[in-house]
């Protein structure tokens, strides 16, 4: 993405609160906050305006982070409508300062961020289906223009759900590629600003180690990974259905060894040197 300079205003100075969010020379504009001050939230100005929002929470089934992702011709009048929704906690929605977004093009957006944050696979869609716009073909790339001002403010705002887990590495310590070996099996993953991602293929113990019973975070992770399907049962090990990132490389190591693991030293790169070695030589 294109270098950006991006404005946060926090009107009662607390991050967590009611926030918005600009981008140098663009039309658009984000605004933020919880649930809790959902009120204060349609009462501004921008909400009167057409436009496309995300309410995330929790899915209550999986435990895991959960979105919603809409639009409207009014923004006050379709939020009011998601109260009876009790899964979410947050909203962020975007409309154009200059009041040149239309139906259409508010439905294209829908339809792009729908298919995004399926792509990127961070969060369970309680909506899977958007109501499809035909747009002109500048239409479509002014829309496209408005859609990657969207991605770099989300993440910005708080709101990770269309950043790809696998994304392309960008930096020397990303792009190294790193394995971490457990009785003959193999597992190959990178490094992320969020923590460590495990590629597809990837292989893990089957059985837990008997220190796992001294820390229960690692027999509910890997459980809960295999009821999500992202790992599956092999042939006398567990394999990893598709890239999944974790919160640091011990956490990776761990649900990989079956037990507790210092990532540090568990993760090493194709000369065997570990990341330990690396982080202190880098």
């Amino acid at each position: 993405m294109p270098s950006a300079t991006i404005k946060i205003y926090l009107p009662h100075g607390d991050p967590k609160r009611l926030r918005t969010g600009e981008i140098s020379n663009w039309s658009g504009k984000a605004v933020a906050g919880p649930r809790t001050e959902l009120d204060q939230l349609l009462k501004r100005e921008e909400a009167e305006n057409v436009g496309v929002y995300l309410l995330t929470g929790v899915d209550p089934k999986s435990g895991g982070p959960a979105v919603y992702i809409g639009e409207a011709e009014s923004i006050q009048s379709r939020l009011k409508q998601h109260l009876e929704k009790d899964f979410w906690n947050h909203v962020i929605y975007f409309t154009s300062k200059d009041e040149n977004l239309t139906k259409s093009h508010i439905r294209y957006l829908e339809g792009r961020l729908i298919e995004l944050a399926k792509q990127a696979g961070r969060a369970s869609l309680t909506n899977s289906q958007a109501t499809s716009s035909k747009l002109p073909e500048s239409d479509r790339a002014d829309m496209e223009i408005f859609l990657k001002k969207i991605e770099q403010l989300l993440p910005a705002l708080g709101v990770e759900v269309l950043v790809p887990i696998a994304s392309e590495a960008q930096s020397k310590e990303e792009a190294r590629p790193l394995f971490c070996e457990v009785s003959g099996l193999k597992a190959q993953g990178h490094l992320t600003p969020n923590g460590m991602v495990v590629f597809a293929e990837s292989q893990a113990a089957e059985k837990l180690r008997p220190s796992a019973k001294d820390y229960p975070w690692v027999v509910n992770t890997r459980a809960q990974l295999i009821k999500d399907g992202v790992l599956i049962p092999a042939s006398g090990h567990l394999v990893f259905a598709r890239n999944h990132e974790f919160s640091s490389p011990s956490a990776a190591a761990a649900v990989i060894h079956g037990g507790t693991a210092n990532g540090r030293t568990a993760w090493k790169d194709s000369s065997g040197t570990t990341l330990k070695q690396l982080e202190s030589t880098d």
